[in-house]
């Protein structure tokens, strides 16, 4: 898999002094990349990224929702609600 940035190809040459990869992992995308001149650092999501994420929130928040519209428990009652039932 080739690098995506300079900042990426930074840090797998650190995690190759550091011994957490071996040289051979690091040549292979090395080799991948080839001279292609990478940005600094990768750009953030794309727009099927973007979509696929909003979706994702969109579904929580249904679920969310209706979690929300059951009747609340004992337990989730609060101090201002303990203070209006005494009162009657």
């Amino acid at each position: 898999m080739p690098f995506k940035s300079q900042a990426q190809r930074r840090k797998f040459a650190q995690l190759l002094v550091e011994g957490k990869i071996s040289a051979d992992t690091f040549e292979e995308w090395n080799r991948e990349t080839g001279r292609a001149k990478l940005p600094e650092r990768a750009s953030g999501r794309t727009a099927s990224n973007k979509a696929s994420a909003a979706g994702t929130r969109k579904r929580a928040t249904k679920r969310t929702q209706a979690t929300r519209s059951r009747p609340p428990t004992k337990r989730a009652r609060t101090a201002t609600t303990r203070r209006a039932s005494k009162k009657r």
